[in-house]
């Protein structure tokens, strides 16, 4: 049985979760609460993860610490099409391992600000890192502006979503609350329109479903998640 140490308003805990919305897995949760108790730092819980961080699976005797780590344990063991982590395709790999590590970058911005906002982390240099968060968006639009003009409507140049999309997504979608507006990247905010498309989408506080598409009928069918 699947374990997820778990905080509902833990970015990097709702990338779990999504991805085990979109495999159908069924799993228990163990609630840690991070905010104001710190539970993640308790004697406890540190026998479960040293390091104090949430998202960790159990996985019967097998025990993942990292949320990307999570995300590849996840898609690989249950995900029979290797759609959402296509290890026969080295190519594509390589660029899902890329976007991996940028979401991390992603969380030391974009989340670190949110922090400092919503969750009186005052040691945090938030101007600092909403300006890097800006760098990383600049980035992040102009890469998925060229990938739409190329007929690609995910982070990498695959047919369906992959565990990149689900890395990137969190700390995009809920960076307003760390006082980083989206208004100045379209092809960000059409990919994040587009992610909450994906078959089985699920919210968290702060993260709403689409509304009604605002895009082109002919874009609908690209759209489409695995499965469709």
């Amino acid at each position: 049985m699947l374990t997820l140490y778990d905080y509902e308003l833990s970015g990097n805990c709702y990338k779990v979760r999504l991805l085990m919305a979109f495999l159908k897995l069924s799993y228990s949760q163990r609630v840690i609460e991070f905010y104001p108790s710190k539970q993640h730092k308790s004697r406890e819980f540190l026998d479960i993860n040293p390091l104090g961080q949430l998202p960790v699976l159990s996985d019967q005797d097998i025990i993942i610490r990292d949320a990307q780590a999570i995300l590849v344990y996840l898609a690989t063991k249950y995900d029979k099409q290797k759609i959402w982590y296509p290890t026969d395709k080295a190519a594509l790999l390589a660029q899902v391992s890329e976007w991996l590590f940028f979401a991390n970058e992603l969380t030391s911005t974009s989340s670190a600000a949110r922090l400092h906002d919503g969750f009186f982390y005052t040691d945090i240099r938030v101007r600092e890192c909403r300006e890097k968060a800006h760098d990383l968006f600049r980035v992040f639009d102009e890469h998925l502006y060229f990938n739409e003009q190329q007929g690609h409507y995910w982070v990498c140049k695959s047919k369906h979503p992959t565990i990149a999309d689900i890395a990137c997504f969190p700390y995009t979608i809920l960076s307003e609350e760390g006082g980083i507006s989206r208004i100045n990247y379209p092809a960000i905010r059409r990919w994040c329109d587009r992610f909450k498309r994906i078959p089985n989408f699920t919210v968290m506080s702060g993260v709403f479903p689409a509304g009604p598409n605002r895009y082109p009928t002919e874009h609908q069918n690209r759209n489409k998640g695995p499965g469709d």
